[in-house]
């Protein structure tokens, strides 16, 4: 199969041989026609298996074959992404693939200056990438119009729900018209990503090309386990043990970035780090020079999970796990894209194994554990397995009191000293679904 048996036009098979794309990915073999039959659409697949190619080939022969010309201040095209990153990246590829179309692209979103964004609106745009937030900025201030919208994409959309813009994605559906094409991409589907497929979509085509929330099989994975205290410690003698090169490392909090790039920056190592606090040109900066490799280490919250494509990058390393099991899939996607292989390894303590127990039970596998020698825990990590099941050790009986001889002895409470206390429950965070108003649609003869 070619993109030309897909039904793809000339100019954007110019771009696409400009590109190197050759052989189409197999989300992209079904998603393309569908796309280009005016369907709406599900797509689940892995990361790294082309699904911007997926939505954004088809949609942009849309705009150049179909629709009248774009008037001012309006767009045509809207592709919703959760974060600033995900944003420049989705609307560089949709730029070149663009690259032979006489069409307007454009991308806005948060953390930048609000006014460029409303003077290059001006003429309209015929796609636009956006962040929910950016977007109803410039929908009140009258800087944009929906009025001549014919298709929505929402790209990790399960995203935008743990970020907290169910309302946002609320507000921005009842300003869009009933009539339209509506596209949903994402590496994995939570449930609550279907009820909100529910709401938005007609009669959608879905689209599963691998097994539901599974890690790519091009990427390594174990585990390490590690008292918490001497995480930092263990990821630095890692580092210089693997003579690491270039690691994406995701911590849980930003402080926890801060402090893991200071103390990385402290021991002479090139490293940055990116989250939600630091300005968006620092962000980009930091990404910019990962990505040339100016910077070994770059720390990052899951600002950095979905979508960034960091080409050829060997290694992911979880420094926390996350607090949303779905989150460790697009972690590790970073690496082993494209058909290369990667490697994730996990540092984790003992009171991480309920979330590592939540991973394993999503991913369907158990995580093959290691201990580094030095470096074992003090506090035991208890076993976990696929099931979902943390298998704890059973205790020692308590060794019979002896009277007699020395007389009274008092030996203390005996405990298994390999045992560590239960971990606390990890509660997963409650996201809030936008209710949406859906009467009945007409759709195109």
């Amino acid at each position: 199969m070619t993109f030309a048996t897909l039904g793809l036009i000339e100019p954007l098979l110019r771009s696409l041989e400009t590109l190197g794309y050759q052989t189409p990915t197999p989300v992209q073999a079904q998603a393309i026609p569908a796309v280009l039959a005016g369907r709406d659409l599900m797509a689940a697949a892995q990361t790294g298996t082309g699904k911007t190619a997926g939505f954004a080939l088809p949609l942009l022969q849309l705009l150049a074959m179909e629709g009248p010309k774009v008037t001012a201040n309006s767009v045509r095209a809207l592709i919703l992404v959760p974060t600033r990153e995900l944003a420049e990246q989705v609307h560089e590829a949709v730029r070149q693939y663009a690259e032979n179309l006489p069409l307007r692209t454009y991308a806005v979103y948060g953390g930048v200056s609000i006014n460029p964004q409303m003077m290059k609106l001006r003429s309209g745009v015929d796609l636009l990438v956006a962040t929910p937030g950016r977007l109803l900025d410039l929908f009140r201030q009258n800087a944009l119009k929906f009025n001549q919208l014919q298709t929505l994409v929402l790209d990790e959309a399960d995203r935008m729900l743990d970020l907290g813009f169910s309302e946002e994605l609320a507000n921005i559906y009842r300003a869009l018209p009933k009539k339209r094409q509506t596209l949903l991409f994402s590496a994995t589907f939570s449930d609550d990503i279907r009820l909100l497929a529910g709401q938005m979509l007609n009669d959608p085509l879905s689209i599963e090309v691998s097994p539901r929330n599974v890690a790519a099989n091009t990427v390594k994975q174990w585990i390490v386990t590690v008292d918490k205290k001497r995480k930092p410690e263990l990821f630095v003698h890692l580092m210089r043990k693997g003579k690491w090169k270039q690691v994406l490392v995701f911590a849980k909090t930003r402080n926890g970035v801060d402090a893991l790039v200071e103390k990385l920056q402290g021991l002479g190592i090139n490293a940055d780090g990116i989250h939600g606090d630091k300005p968006q040109a620092t962000r980009q900066r930091a990404l910019d020079r990962f990505k040339l490799s100016e910077v070994q280490i770059l720390v990052a919250t899951d600002v950095a999970a979905r979508g960034l494509d960091i080409e050829d990058l060997p290694l992911v390393v979880n420094f926390d796990l996350p607090i949303v099991a779905e989150d460790y899939i697009h972690r590790i996607g970073r690496t082993g894209r494209a058909g290369s292989t990667g490697e994730a390894i996990s540092l984790v303590c003992a009171d991480e194994v309920n979330l590592l127990s939540a991973i394993e039970m999503l991913t369907r596998q158990t995580l093959k554990r290691q201990n580094e020698p030095d470096f074992e825990p003090e506090h035991r990590v208890p076993d976990t397995d696929a099931s979902g099941q943390v298998i704890k050790k059973p205790k020692k009986p308590k060794k019979p009191k002896t009277s007699g001889g020395g007389g009274k002895r008092n030996l203390g409470k005996w405990v298994d000293s390999g045992e560590a206390a239960p971990a606390e429950p990890s509660i997963k965070p409650v996201r809030k679904v936008p209710v949406f108003n859906t009467g009945p649609r007409k759709r195109k003869p």
